[in-house]
């Protein structure tokens, strides 16, 4: 089974094949993945060590700043977590707990990875306004191209992932600024707003521009995304389903809490596998350096539909947009049911989570309350050669069913 075929429908992970032999295994590629537990990184890290990903075989560094949760990602662990320890040189992936915003911690474990081929820059840090955001975020990026470009000989592809933030501007400015006219492209010009997507840009033009060519990069800019980790910042299915089991919980109905816009209009979304797909494609195929891509699924769908669907998943009476009057916060709507949430792990026997690591309310408030249209163009990723696409309806049953059969939520 091909690695774009496996995503495409949804399918469990492949499960590598063991090698009974001591012999070290021989990488083509060799990738470090920053944000390794977050919503694209879960994906990269599932998809580099399939045994017919393009570039491979991969090795693997799964870069993250918490450690990860091995019943939750079986192949992010270093050979310390392991009950019996292997040869680091044996493993596909090798998990390494940093905080890439403290420099000196980057350069301590991000140096020595000196065999380093292609680094994917999937992370990202939330403060409370752009300017901190800016702050915070920058250094994140600096901090890891300061430690891993000047000692990787062999580095040859940096992957950016930044966002549909790039044509709306920031949270706290969508609505308020002057967006770009829908659907966005990626030659469109940068809003005259702060914006930390920007800043990473700039930094990372500015720190291969050392390399003098020697070094690619590539810019991937998804909407949201569809996947699978459930202590990502920005997991909306994961924070719908954690939502819909409190409400059966309670026995409530699943109310819609968002804007009509969002609700009755056309709507487009990001498949986390797809995405890690992508940059995988542009760090491998010489058409697709130096560029910026969108990333979408290459559908549409209407936001009422998910909403049947995420209450039939649970067994739920759905309730829709009725009106301005009807509409409320998540976040205030959940405040204070962190006790609920332990009852129900506990009842179905669910992975030990906290509900704040397990959902974003706030984030379902701003991506469900939007009030513009936000659609963008796949057209410059087609004409450059990837063709990858996702039934985004599917995708969101898959993975709600992930989400079901990890046992993150019942």
């Amino acid at each position: 089974m091909s690695w774009w075929w496996a995503g495409a429908i949804g399918a469990a992970r492949k499960k590598l094949e063991d090698d009974s032999s001591s012999t070290v295994p021989k990488y083509e590629s060799v990738a470090i993945v920053i944000g390794a537990t977050g919503i694209v990184g879960t994906s990269l890290v599932d998809i580099l060590p399939l045994a017919d990903t393009p570039g491979g075989p991969w090795k693997v560094y799964a870069v993250s700043r918490r450690p990860p949760n091995s019943a939750i990602l079986p192949y992010s662990y270093s050979p310390a977590d392991a009950e019996a320890p292997v040869a680091a040189d044996t493993l596909r992936v090798q998990h390494i707990q940093c905080d890439v915003l403290d420099a000196a911690d980057a350069v301590a474990k991000l140096s020595p990875l000196t065999d380093v081929t292609h680094l994917f820059y999937v992370a990202w840090a939330n403060r409370l306004t752009e300017a901190e955001n800016r702050v915070v975020n920058s250094a994140m990026l600096r901090n890891v191209l300061s430690a891993v470009v000047p000692s990787a000989p062999n580095l040859c592809h940096v992957c950016l992932q930044t966002g549909r933030k790039h044509y709306v501007g920031p949270f706290e400015a969508v609505g308020k600024a002057l967006a770009h006219d829908p659907p966005f492209r990626e030659d469109l010009p940068r809003l005259p707003v702060p914006n930390f997507y920007y800043d990473q840009e700039d930094i990372l033009f500015d720190e291969l521009s050392k390399k003098e060519g020697a070094v690619t990069w590539s810019i991937h800019r998804p909407t949201t995304i569809f996947g699978f980790s459930p202590t990502s910042l920005m997991n909306l299915i994961g924070t719908l389903c954690v939502y819909a089991a409190i409400c059966r919980k309670e026995g409530a109905p699943l109310k819609w809490f968002g804007s009509r816009t969002t609700w009755d209009g056309f709507n487009d979304a990001s498949d986390a596998d797809l995405i890690a797909e992508q940059q995988i494609w542009a760090a491998v195929d010489p058409y697709a350096k130096n560029e910026a891509f969108n990333i979408s699924n290459g559908d549409l769908f209407k936001w009422k539909h998910l909403w049947a669907a995420l209450a039939d998943q649970f067994g739920l009476e759905s309730v829709g947009y009725e009106g301005e009057a009807s509409r409320f916060k998540l976040e205030d709507a959940m405040r204070g049911k962190e006790a609920v949430w332990a009852e129900i792990v506990a009842e179905n026997e669910l992975v030990p989570t906290k509900l704040e690591e397990v959902a974003s309310w706030w984030f379902a408030d701003v991506v469900l309350g939007l009030e513009l249209a936000h659609l963008d163009s796949m057209n410059k990723s087609k004409e450059h050669g990837f063709l990858g696409f996702r039934n985004t309806v599917a995708s969101f049953n898959s993975c709600i069913d992930k989400m079901k059969a990890f046992k993150i939520v019942p």
